[in-house]
């Protein structure tokens, strides 16, 4: 599932291609892609003749800033966007194209159909779901390692579960968490309220300077992830220890094990990460 890197990426190629374009009208080829409203028809007639005037992230989700509305999507697994002009073939697993008044078409595609759409009233948005209960981003300016000290106060879960609540702090997902962990030597299974300062510090650098180094390289292209150009992210190719079981640790030579931490399978160095 793309994690804040890429949604980032996906977010700053949508601005180049569809920012100001305007929506003549909408088609909805697969029904169960659109939440709410829950009346395709009223969804389409909401979104036509509205202009694109900002697309933003919050958390894993893109934004679509209209006249009066919002659009927010989230990819989920395998989903992308994609600009055409409207005489080009419409390829399979097309589910939602966003006709425009120059000719163009963002067309969105998801081959395992888990993709959402909800349109929300502008200036609502963060009163409802899905963008309701959201927590902080981890590259906000208040996003402080003494913020981070008191979000972690108290935490008796594993340190591993809690990043990859979005309810907690946004953005992370199996990727990047095993990676941030690997960076800051802390162990995937110890719990948040254990953590020292210094491990904190060491900890919130490490989630900051792993997701600015992972949006430079356009995210990372594990499986099917590519940007609304479609080109693969790079982020993979330096990956520490996410993927690398059997392989020996960049910085001790350790072998890179694999174990299960909250459901989720769990990739660090037992030597770096104690």
């Amino acid at each position: 599932m793309p994690e804040l890197p890429e949604v980032e990426t996906v977010v700053r190629t949508l601005r180049k291609l569809v920012l100001n374009k305007t929506i003549e009208r909408v088609s909805v080829l697969l029904p169960r892609i659109i939440r709410r409203p829950d009346d395709i028809e009223e969804f389409k007639a909401i979104l036509e003749g509205q202009t694109i005037h900002s697309i933003e992230r919050r958390a894993k989700f893109i934004k679509f800033v209209l006249d009066t509305d919002v659009l927010i999507s989230h990819l989920r697994m395998e989903g992308r966007y994609g600009l055409y002009q409207s005489d080009e073939e419409i390829e399979k697993h097309t589910h939602v194209i966003f006709h425009f008044t120059d000719g163009t078409e963002l067309r969105y595609r998801d081959v395992r159909q888990f993709g959402t759409m909800d349109v929300i009233p502008l200036g609502m948005e963060y009163q409802n779901e899905p963008l309701k209960n959201l927590g902080p981003e981890p590259l906000d300016e208040g996003f402080t390692t003494e913020v981070f000290e008191q979000m972690l106060m108290n935490r008796k879960t594993k340190i591993k579960p809690l990043l990859l609540n979005q309810a907690f702090l946004v953005g992370l997902g199996n990727i990047y968490v095993d990676e941030v962990l690997f960076a800051a030597s802390i162990h995937p299974e110890k719990s948040a309220e254990s953590l020292s300062r210094e491990q904190i510090e060491r900890l919130h650098q490490s989630i900051v300077s792993t997701l600015l180094e992972a949006i430079k390289a356009g995210g990372s292209s594990i499986k099917s992830y590519v940007n609304g150009q479609g080109e693969m992210g790079m982020f993979q190719q330096v990956l520490q220890v996410y993927g690398r079981k059997g392989e020996l640790c960049p910085t001790c030579s350790t072998e890179i094990i694999k174990i299960v931490v909250g459901g989720r399978g769990t990739h660090f160095c037992p030597t770096c990460q104690k």
